[in-house]
């Protein structure tokens, strides 16, 4: 197939942001009215890809079959998002991956059809595409599900107010991380509860999920913690967090465990956080990574949270 270098027609554009235009609005009168319990999503979140997708229709000139796959590609990602409700978060994590297989297949696809010694070097694409497609089928994994992610901080005062400062409910403020930033994950709001012995609890209230149908009020969301191994001393100490209930971050992960663990180092004290979790997404290659480096950056996010109420006093 020749690559076509004439723009596609003004007149040809309008009926497909016709039905670009039926579409939102259908989905749109799904939220609002709750039908199927697809109302999982804010307006922002149903606003911007309608608009992504009428600048994609009204803009785009397809000059080769990469170039239309795309083009398709970011119109249906656009309008998928307001069906996912919270999926959207994996599925902003996901676009460059889905891009680059869309990319990787139509490229594959016009070589195989030109035909000649090319179509035959692109061939060797096929079981690879046909491999990566299969991973999490029967429960296939090519690296593993449980994973940690750690954060650390040195903090400019003794272990004993690091202590008092993870024993008491913290102020949490926003996220320095740009990647926690710009995905709308849930963030941490206020905690109840306070201590370090085994058996005592966190609350965690998450900002609450909100839905676009009418006189609906925005659904809370928390994770509830108890702990389950303390050993504190004069040099610092250790404390596991189990993960007792999860309405914050279950459609994404299986939190496990967090663990505090801090030490006095040089003149200060060294506070780590650790989270055990499960990974629930595949390709492994693909969500591992990400999920691990997000998780990392969860962790850090405590230390300085924690970290900054122990300079205040432990307060």
């Amino acid at each position: 197939m020749p690559p076509n270098d004439t723009p596609l027609p003004s007149r040809a554009r309008r009926p497909l942001a016709v039905v670009v235009l039926v579409a939102f609005a259908a989905l749109l009168a799904l939220r609002v009215h709750h039908w199927g319990g697809l109302d999982q999503t804010a307006l922002f979140y149903v606003g911007l890809p309608a608009t992504l997708a009428l600048l994609v229709v009204l803009t785009v000139r397809a000059r080769s079959a990469v170039g239309v796959a795309m083009a398709s590609t970011t119109v249906c990602l656009a309008l998928a998002g307001p069906l996912l409700g919270e999926g959207l978060v994996c599925l902003l994590i996901a676009a460059p991956l889905i891009y680059g297989i869309v990319a990787l297949v139509t490229w594959t696809a016009e070589l195989l059809l030109r035909g000649g010694d090319r179509s035959r070097h692109a061939l060797l694409a096929v079981p690879l595409l046909f491999a990566l497609a299969l991973e999490g089928v029967a429960g296939t994994s090519l690296l593993p599900r449980r994973d940690t992610g750690t954060g650390h901080v040195l903090v400019a005062t003794p272990t004993e107010n690091v202590a008092a400062a993870l024993a008491a409910p913290p102020e949490y403020a926003s996220p320095e991380a740009f990647l926690l930033r710009a995905i709308p994950f849930p963030r941490p709001v206020s905690v109840s509860g306070e201590g370090l012995e085994v058996g005592d609890t966190r609350l965690v209230h998450f900002t609450p999920r909100r839905t676009l149908r009418p006189g609906s009020e925005p659904e809370p969301r928390h994770m509830a913690l108890r702990i389950v191994e303390s050993d504190i001393g004069e040099d610092g100490g250790r404390v596991v967090f189990d993960v007792v209930e999860d309405t914050a971050f279950a459609r994404w992960m299986d939190m496990r465990r967090a663990e505090a663990v801090w030490r006095a180092e040089g003149g200060g004290t060294r506070l780590t956080w650790r989270i055990d979790y499960e990974r629930t997404y595949e390709p492994s290659w693909y969500f591992g990574p990400l999920q691990s480096h997000v998780t990392d950056l969860a962790a850090e996010y405590l230390g300085v949270t924690f970290g900054t109420a122990a300079l205040g006093g432990g307060r």
